[in-house]
């Protein structure tokens, strides 16, 4: 009881910057990952002291996972059976390919690398969902927060700027509807912004790029579990080893099995849908306020330069292998 009032204030706070980003984002048009960062940002003196402290510490980290593990009711088996193993295999080598890419260009460029992982996962499968699943079992330091934010306010802007681009690019590159859905989904970060470049162009597009979308989310948990793993190898000195598999990835392969065996009502899996997503704002508004936006001006241009290139890279990835497909 004495637990739940000392967290009651921040898990408020952070509820009600999460519900003033989805107004605006439904009403302005703006990403609602983008405005509850930006908005929690602002608030950032709540997160460093005071009652809400603690509220939104918890906010940031077991709302976070909850949201994570609630992803699995959008994904079953049927949706990969659907896309044939050509375009499984496509978007499997992207997302291996790209971390690897962006863990070699880290490490040229003089970035860490976790950092170079964190944002080259969050490129690779789904933007902020993946950055905030990677970030939780990744080993902390004194920089992790603020390369979470970098990385989740990264992967928003480029995913807005491939919102209105990635359209455009594949008209002009003659593409048939349902093959710029393949590339919108197998590119763009984040998943909101996925459906609306694909629902810009058609509703085959939409539709598709949707599904192609669905299918990289599903690849987060052996990403993480790879990650969890790897770490369990190398502990840190004085440090416990993380477990085999964090609970939150184990819901996440639960629901996914649970929804390919049908067990999941249409009404149910919207609910588990929509809470996965208000979880994963209300996450992101906590890790704003916890965050000061003078520690993310000090990533300096390397970083930058990273999420960019990993970006690039992925869609000239896409774009060759739907070729070698014959879609192009």
């Amino acid at each position: 009881m004495a637990r739940g009032a000392e967290l009651f204030p921040g898990i408020t706070v952070s509820v009600l910057v999460a519900l003033a980003a989805q107004f605006v984002a439904e009403h302005h048009g703006a990403p609602a990952m983008l405005m509850a960062l930006l908005f929690g940002i602002a608030l950032n003196f709540l997160g460093e002291q005071g009652k809400g402290a603690p509220g939104i510490g918890f906010s940031a980290r077991v709302i976070l996972r909850c949201g994570v593990a609630l992803l699995g009711a959008r994904i079953s088996f049927d949706m990969v059976a659907e896309m044939g193993w050509e375009l499984i295999l496509l978007l499997a080598a992207g997302v291996v390919a790209t971390i690897l890419f962006g863990v070699l260009l880290g490490r040229l460029i003089g970035q860490g690398p976790r950092f170079s992982l964190l944002t080259a996962g969050a490129v690779a499968i789904c933007g902020a969902s993946a950055a905030m699943a990677i970030a939780a079992v990744l080993p902390k330091d004194e920089r992790s927060e603020r390369n979470l934010l970098f990385t989740v306010l990264g992967v928003t802007v480029l995913s807005t700027i491939a919102m209105i681009v990635y359209p455009i690019l594949t008209r002009a590159l003659g593409f048939d509807d349902v093959t710029a859905g393949l590339f919108i989904g197998a590119t763009v970060h984040d998943v909101a912004q996925v459906v609306g470049a694909g629902f810009t162009i058609s509703e085959t597009a939409g539709e598709t790029s949707t599904l192609v979308k669905l299918i990289r989310v599903a690849f987060l948990a052996p990403v993480v579990m790879v990650i969890v793993w790897m770490n369990r190898a190398r502990p840190p000195e004085g440090g416990k080893r993380p477990p085999i598999m964090p609970a939150f990835i184990a819901g996440f392969l639960a629901l996914v099995a649970i929804n390919s065996l049908g067990l999941v009502p249409p009404q149910l899996g919207a609910l588990l849908s929509a809470l996965s997503s208000w979880a994963l704002l209300t996450a992101i508004a906590a890790v704003g306020m916890k965050t000061d936006l003078r520690n993310i001006l000090q990533v300096g241009g390397g970083a930058i330069t990273l999420i960019v290139a990993q970006t690039l890279f992925l869609a000239c990835l896409v774009l060759a292998g739907l070729w070698v497909l014959g879609r192009v």
